[in-house]
């Protein structure tokens, strides 16, 4: 016994002697909610604010309502499964597995999609490594389903991954793995190849659940589902060393606390070993406290949260994947939403659904572009800053929760963001020409300070304006240098 615990002993020293220095100094994170709620979110995410996330897999062949359409096509009351019959055929003769083939991505350009987020102004992307059909768009040693050994057969995450990094970009992966449980379930009510077992290792366990009927009792994952999720998900931090893992709503099931934790507690002291802060973004309750980054689905906060957050949103209005009838946000809605958000401590991940071929769409690429022209203006008001005491002010109601599309905003709506003494006051819409901007949260009377100096950012111009104590009043600008919105640098005397 006593040669066992010394060369127990020697193992952990040499473990901790070979870990860098950092990871010597930082205590190992365990798997419990006290040990995991010590984790710090990095700078380099609190201070990236804006994000580019990637729907793309073998549900842009289809390229019908949305990226579920391989569920859908299976339930025999949706568009889909009409649409689909009508084009390919009955499901047990042509089912999802049927169009891998068809996935060829043969005009993918990993460096040329990044150059364009480069350009959008977005510090970090994230490619969906594993959506809900259960097909990898990574070189997995877990299944046969994969984009390497089929369709593109090529490695799409690591692609991307080394270009966003040979572009000074980081890197993240989301996994939507866990819905895979149910996603396929439809199929097991008629005569579909989800019931052929040839397949499935595929359609996995295609159970028969309605997991948006709140009456519904979701049958149990069982030990062997969960523990291939965390083995899918360890093997993604091992082979690509993302900076951030995002995570899907189902992962709060009950069953998979010990998982989550335990994936948590893994993928943490990977990056104490990186010497690098690592994020994971989850959804709903998943992960309580301090112990990582709540992502809001096509949607926002109401006000400032304390700790950093996420708002995942879509240029595209209907789906999420590509689509050949999809409608798209404009430039206006996407910076007017950046600015709100990052006001309340967020960051915004905008998700673009690129053809099957690899080709980004014209209208996404256009509000990409039109975002990073703001962005090259205007991003000292965005970029590192952080809240101020209260997120704005301004007539229009702020959208709160998940799904929640945003009403338009005005010129009178503004939103403050700071870094170090300098007060950042944003519209969210280009003032006209003759009108003045009245900040009635920078009033005399208000006691936030005492004027010293406005600028606008992007320009040269000598502003004319004046406090009182009911406003600070700027006069009208005569041209401003960027469209959409317009941010102006205050200083305080001291």
């Amino acid at each position: 016994m006593k040669k066992i615990l010394i060369a127990l002993a020697a193992t952990i020293l040499t473990c901790c002697i070979n870990l860098p220095v950092a990871a010597q100094q930082q205590q190992r994170f365990q798997a419990t909610w006290p040990s995991l709620d010590n984790y710090k979110i990095p700078d380099w995410f609190r201070d990236a604010k804006f994000g580019i996330f990637i729907h793309w897999g073998v549900y842009s062949v289809p390229a019908f309502e949305s990226e579920w359409y391989p569920r859908n096509m299976y339930i025999s009351d949706t568009k889909e499964y009409k649409h689909h019959i009508e084009k390919y055929g009955t499901q047990n003769k042509f089912g999802y597995k049927d169009f891998i083939p068809m996935f060829k991505a043969e005009k993918f350009d990993a460096a040329r999609w990044v150059d364009l987020f480069k350009s959008s102004g977005a510090k970090y992307i994230v490619p969906v490594a594993e959506h809900h059909d259960g097909f990898s768009m990574y070189n997995t040693a877990l299944s046969r389903w994969n984009a390497v050994a089929m369709g593109p057969k090529r490695d799409v995450i690591g692609e991307l991954a080394t270009a966003s990094r040979k572009a000074g970009l980081m890197f993240g992966v989301s996994s939507h793995r866990i819905e895979h449980w149910w996603f396929f379930g439809g199929g097991r009510n008629f005569n579909s190849d989800v019931n052929d077992t040839a397949y499935a290792d595929l359609y996995g366990p295609a159970l028969v659940h309605n997991p948006f009927d709140k009456k519904a009792v979701a049958p149990v994952m069982s030990p062997e589902f969960m523990n291939d999720w965390l083995l899918r998900s360890t093997e993604l931090v091992d082979k690509y060393h993302p900076d951030l893992v995002w995570f899907d709503w189902w992962i709060e099931q009950k069953e998979l606390e010990p998982y989550r934790k335990s994936f948590a507690s893994f993928y943490y002291n990977k990056g104490l070993e990186w010497n690098k802060g690592v994020v994971i973004n989850y959804k709903h309750e998943s992960y309580p406290g301090n112990s990582a980054v709540l992502d809001v689905e096509r949607g926002k906060l109401p006000g400032i949260r304390p700790q950093a957050w996420q708002t995942d949103d879509a240029i595209g209005n209907t789906s999420w994947g590509f689509t050949n009838d999809n409608t798209f946000k404009t430039p206006q809605y996407v910076i007017t939403n950046l600015i709100d958000i990052v006001s309340k401590n967020g960051n915004l991940l905008m998700n673009i659904g690129p053809r099957p071929d690899g080709t980004i769409t014209e209208e996404e690429t256009n509000v990409l572009l039109g975002t990073g022209k703001w962005l090259a203006v205007n991003g000292e008001a965005i970029y590192a800053t952080r809240p101020w005491k209260i997120y704005g002010e301004g007539p229009t109601e702020s959208a709160s929760g998940e799904f929640n599309t945003q009403k338009p905003y005005t010129a009178k709506d503004i939103r403050f963001t700071t870094k170090g003494d300098t007060l950042y006051a944003l519209t969210l819409e280009l003032p006209a020409a003759k009108q003045s901007i009245a900040i009635n949260s920078l009033s005399l009377k208000s006691n936030n300070g005492i004027v010293a100096n406005v600028a606008l950012t992007g320009s040269n111009e000598t502003l004319r304006w004046k406090q009182t104590k009911d406003a600070l009043v700027i006069q009208a600008v005569a041209d401003y240098p960027s469209a959409n919105a317009a941010a102006f640098r205050i200083n305080f005397k001291k």
